[in-house]
């Protein structure tokens, strides 16, 4: 199937005054097409929308993203009437391309796209499609340039004359999280940019079409690097020397003459930034100014965060089941390992001992021995057990990726270590945090030292690892352990100390914090802080988390039922979106609602944080807890007081549904009146 057909094509038309609704009207007709399910083809690209704006010079924006609601890689183009703002910086744009891949689409579907992102930084293109007077005039360019007739294969570069001065090469990288559209986009632009200036730029572009690395001869004789990436450089270490510029992607379609004007300063400045040999780098802002040490501390926190949340979910998840399975007392019960004794089993009798049921025997040994009964509470100890290795990790692995985010590979074993450390002097989560940053300040002061040639290969491995592990676990055991020992357990008293209003005030502000961003920084802040300190055997940190599970619930389930109630105040992708939402709200994916919040954020944001807060403030005053870090409803087994839970719940979606509909009735009524 071809990736744009006539039906994928609206000319001329007005789909909407904001990016939110022109998105979900172009996903509307690729589900029309039978290529797509509209909804969550419109939330993954909103999604990714949120990252950062698709809009790009020209009058044009390529709102683009993967998903599993793709069936068939599709291109849909609308011509608009009415230009809408995507976020470029010259004004809105009257142009849209959605490109939708298939979350497991082939590589031949993403070469093509990649060859449209391409086309879209020629000035002629974008003419021609203005120019365009049928969608099948239309479909016959974006052929031209995805399915160009094959060309001879190009003529050798003729050898420099000798005596000729060589002409300079810049390599750079390439990368943005999709890997489709600004990846190459970005490289054509500097290369076209090096073109006009007389320098050779060559690119590596990292993106899903496949990537084929610079060749080591290519890096070798280069002046400098430009890293134009959203998502950090694979493999940078082979960098190593070169003066760098670095920006995010979207800095290198903007400006690329700028950026390769920079390069070449560089390269003449024995004082440039260069790549160490350990790869690490530090990162630009979009306009190519530093970032400030409250962003990088917060990006490298994300950065522990996100690779964190698989343990959280593996570990908190199989705890939850062991509950299920062996009882909630099993946190407290000896029990709740799978290597004891058959005598230390306190479900089984002494005469289920002596009659052969041994703990190291199969369950189903044990079932047939002494009954299902036990062999169900052993299969809970062995789950529980599982999930509580798996929990072990949690501290290690912020501290170990908080370092990774500062100083790349080279900070994760100190980090690791520092973790661990924490753990055991139980300095929790706060001591897991400080120690990724303090190993991860180390080890990228360290990267950036330039050591004799013969050292620099053992730096990265063994030098870097082994200086900051042990200035960071020294620093733990001598000066930073007890300490932070003392306020952990302290936190801990206070919290399960709390009562009465102290308990919903914490509750209101967890609310807040979920309901904020949707997913973002706030929202994961308020998350890790329920999940780093989860205790089974404590029932304030219960408590904490199911007030943040629940009042991240809120926002999708109220923003479907507002849609339902009132459809007059919605518009149909809107509506379309609320069919589905509560399903992932019930599921505690509160990302559900950002198509809401992205199209209209003044209105809905507040209203959920409403919801957000009147939720957090029940859970804690109703005494609800859970085991289960994340599932929503469907850990219904993992949720003390689950009635307490569900009020919650529905309270909250009561006041955010009545909220939202109340200022979009509202404000429709004043816009009317004006």
């Amino acid at each position: 199937m071809s990736l744009i057909v006539e039906e994928l094509v609206a000319l001329d038309a007005d789909l909407g005054a904001a990016k939110g609704e022109v998105i979900a009207s172009l996903a509307r007709i690729v589900e029309k097409a039978g290529r797509a399910q509209a909804d969550g083809l419109t939330a993954d690209a909103l999604a990714r929308e949120a990252k950062f704006a698709t809009g790009m010079p020209g009058g044009f924006a390529i709102p683009h993203c993967r998903s599993a609601a793709v069936r068939q890689s599709s291109l849909a183009f609308a011509r608009l009437s009415r230009p809408v703002d995507f976020g470029a910086k010259d004004g809105p744009a009257d142009m849209v391309f959605l490109i939708a891949a298939a979350a497991d689409g082939d590589a031949d579907h993403l070469k093509l796209l990649t060859k449209l992102a391409r086309a879209l930084v020629r000035k002629d293109f974008l003419a021609s499609l203005r120019a365009a007077a049928t969608p099948a005039d239309v479909v016959a360019l974006v052929d031209g340039v995805v399915n160009p007739p094959a060309e001879a294969a190009p003529a050798a570069t003729p050898a420099a004359a000798p005596g000729a001065a060589a002409k300079t090469i810049i390599v750079g990288v390439t990368a943005c999280p999709t890997g489709i559209a600004h990846t190459y986009m970005a490289a054509d632009s500097l290369v076209a940019a090096g073109k006009e200036a007389g320098v050779e730029v060559v690119i590596e572009t990292q993106g899903s079409g496949g990537v084929t690395p610079l060749p080591a001869e290519t890096i070798k004789n280069a002046a400098a690097a430009i890293f134009a990436t959203d998502v950090g450089v694979k493999d940078m270490g082979r960098f190593a020397g070169l003066p760098v510029i670095e920006s995010g992607v979207k800095r290198a379609i903007n400006e690329p003459a700028k950026m390769v004007e920079e390069a070449l300063a560089a390269s003449k400045n024995p004082n440039a930034r260069r790549v160490s040999a350990s790869g690490a780098g530090e990162a630009s802002s979009g306009d190519g100014a530093q970032l400030s040490v409250g962003k990088k501390v917060m990006q490298a926190l994300m950065t522990g965060v996100s690779y964190m949340l698989p343990f959280v979910a593996a570990g908190g998840l199989l705890i939850a089941l062991g509950f299920l399975f062996g009882g909630f007392d099993i946190a407290l019960n000896p029990g709740g390992s799978a290597a004891r004794t058959c005598e230390a089993l306190s479900w089984l009798s002494a005469a289920d001992c002596a009659s052969g049921a041994d703990a190291g025997k199969s369950i189903g040994s044990l079932a047939i021995a002494t009954g299902w009964g036990a062999g169900v509470d052993y299969l809970g100890a062995v789950l529980f057990a599982i999930g509580g290795a798996a929990f072990g990790f949690l501290v290690p692995a912020l501290s170990g990726y908080i370092a990774y985010g500062i100083a790349g590979r080279p900070g994760i074993a100190p980090g690791f270590v520092g973790g661990a450390i924490s753990a055991t002097l139980g300095a929790g989560f706060l001591g897991g945090i400080l120690t990724g940053l303090l190993a991860g300040v180390i080890a990228l002061w360290l990267s950036n030292l330039r050591p004799p040639r013969w050292l620099a290969g053992l730096m990265p491995v063994v030098v870097i690892p082994l200086v900051t592990t042990l200035i960071v676990g020294g620093a733990m055991y001598f000066l930073l352990g007890k300490p932070l020992a003392a306020i952990t357990e302290a936190l801990q008293v206070t919290l399960g100390g709390m009562s009465g209003g102290s308990k919903i005030v914490l509750g209101v502000v967890l609310g807040l914090m979920m309901c904020f961003d949707l997913g973002g920084p706030v929202n994961k802040a308020a998350y890790l802080f329920a999940t780093a300190g989860l205790d089974p055997a404590n029932p304030a940190t219960l408590q904490i988390m199911a007030a943040v599970m629940a009042a991240g619930m809120v926002p999708p389930i109220a923003m479907s039922v507002a849609t339902f109630v009132r459809k007059s105040v919605f518009n149909n992708a809107e509506r379309e979106n609320g069919q589905s939402a509560w399903l992932l709200g019930l599921a505690f994916i509160s990302e559900g609602a950002i198509p809401f919040g992205a199209a209209d954020p003044l209105r809905v944001i507040p209203s959920m944080m409403a919801g957000g807060a009147v939720t957090g403030a029940l859970t804690m005053a109703l005494g609800v807890g859970s085991y289960a870090p994340h599932g929503g409803i469907f850990v219904f087994f993992a949720i003390q007081n689950f009635l307490g839970f569900v009020i919650a719940i529905l309270a909250g979606v009561a006041v955010s549904a009545a909220l939202v509909i109340a200022l979009k009735q509202f404000t429709r009524k004043k816009q009317v009146a004006a």
